[in-house]
């Protein structure tokens, strides 16, 4: 099989090492790409929400399957130039992926379809945004509406801060607090059937004890021995079934990633967001401990036959992820340091570039994600954060608790 992967983060360098490790795969490219996924593919130098430009790419390498990892070229339209060119491709149409695109769509979508989610109100003026914040009160939840790489919310107990960022963003939607732990849950779909991959739980806020801004992520890590044995199945049940048989119903089927991100709330798990893609850093844990062939998987899904693909299969044990960012993150980055120890297995590349004189330099905000192992939670975190400790990055920032808690027997439902 001859796959090109399209993006530039490290959910696209993870899946660059499961797809790259799959049997089938004969020939693999990603589109930008970035020097970690280089060690994997063959980089081509087009730009992602370039509809024409993906589509013209994978015609010229002859690629049977092209795998999207970003959310902006899907809310652009890229799979649908791709599939018009007759070439599988996965990921939703430019008309689904409004589940990630529109924040108002999504909720639309799930009144619609009874699945458990906050009370929400969209607004486009401050009034509006002003007299929802009232009537749901603290904590206040204020959501751009449309794509803001995963930096988009605000959770604030202060009025002040979630009009400022309400004012700032325009469309907004303004949604009830959810308490409880946060989990996400990636579905693989083809529109109709469904093949649910290991929950995992993400860090969002930069500092430890979840202090500080919210971020893209700071960590993750999977399994989630401490949820409810029934998670899955009642999200698919109750969420993901529903959510799909509306998409279908509007004309408009969801096939590729479903991401769900839950609160498992005293009244049961109810949805927070949806994305149309792979979790960044969730990603690169769960497909640590995916044994099941990427690529295969992925195409099933993208030529309608994930029903009769084989059962799921899992590598025992944990893995856990913990991200390097980059001075000032998640502020303006300082950009071009110099990175050394980067180059060795687990771990992932995100914002890292070559300088003229060839050295690997930081070029973003989260620069790394180190990814690890291990035949227990306690053990993958401990091989994490060697490897963590093993990047030398001046400035560099990272949370020294991701997973502590879950090793420590502190999170209950």
């Amino acid at each position: 099989m001859r796959v090109l992967l399209i993006g530039s983060g490290g959910r696209e360098h993870a899946l660059a090492v499961g797809l790259a490790a799959d049997p089938s795969v004969d020939f693999l490219a990603a589109a930008p790409g970035n020097p970690g996924i280089a060690q994997h593919a063959e980089l081509h130098e087009v730009k992602a929400v370039d509809p024409a430009a993906v589509a013209a790419l994978a015609v010229e390498l002859a690629a049977d399957l092209v795998v999207i990892g970003p959310e902006a070229p899907l809310v652009a339209g890229v799979a649908d130039a791709v599939r018009a060119k007759g070439i599988a491709c996965f990921g939703p149409s430019a008309a689904a992926a409004r589940l990630e695109g529109s924040k108002a769509f999504a909720n639309e979508v799930m009144a619609a379809a009874g699945v458990p989610t906050a009370r929400s109100f969209a607004c486009e003026d401050m009034g509006s945004v002003r007299a929802a914040l009232t009537e749901l009160g603290a904590p206040y939840v204020v959501k751009n509406d449309g794509l803001a790489a995963g930096k988009g919310v605000v959770v604030t107990d202060d009025l002040d801060e979630a009009l400022i960022h309400a004012e700032a963003c325009g469309k907004v939607v303004i949604e009830e607090f959810l308490p409880g732990p946060e989990v996400s849950l990636f579905v693989i779909t083809d529109g109709t059937a469904v093949a649910p991959l290991m929950p995992a739980q993400d860090f969002k806020r930069l500092l430890d004890g979840d202090e500080g801004p919210n971020t893209g992520g700071m960590g993750a890590y999977a399994p989630l021995d401490w949820a409810p044995a029934d998670l899955t199945e009642r999200v698919l049940r109750e969420t993901v079934e529903p959510t799909l048989a509306e998409m279908r119903e509007r004309g408009t089927p969801f096939a590729g990633l479903l991401y769900v991100g839950l609160a498992l709330t005293p009244d049961g798990p109810k949805v927070i967001e949806f994305n149309a893609r792979f979790g960044d850093p969730e990603t690169q844990v769960v497909l640590a401990l995916l044994e099941t062939p990427l690529a295969g998987l992925l195409n099933a899904a993208a030529t309608g036959t994930l029903a009769a693909h084989e059962p799921l299969r899992w590598k025992s044990g944990a893995a856990v992820t913990v991200v390097v960012a980059s001075h000032n993150y998640p502020g303006t980055p300082r950009i071009g340091d110099v990175i050394e120890g980067a180059e060795v297995p687990g771990v992932i590349h995100a914002g890292t570039a070559r300088d003229a004189g060839g050295d690997l330099v930081s070029a973003g905000g989260r620069v790394l994600s180190v990814t690890a192992a291990g035949a227990d939670l306690a053990g993958a975190r401990e091989a994490a954060y060697a490897l963590a400790e093993g990047v030398r990055l001046d400035g560099a920032q990272y949370r020294t608790d991701i997973a502590l808690r879950a090793v420590r027997g502190e999170i209950t439902v």
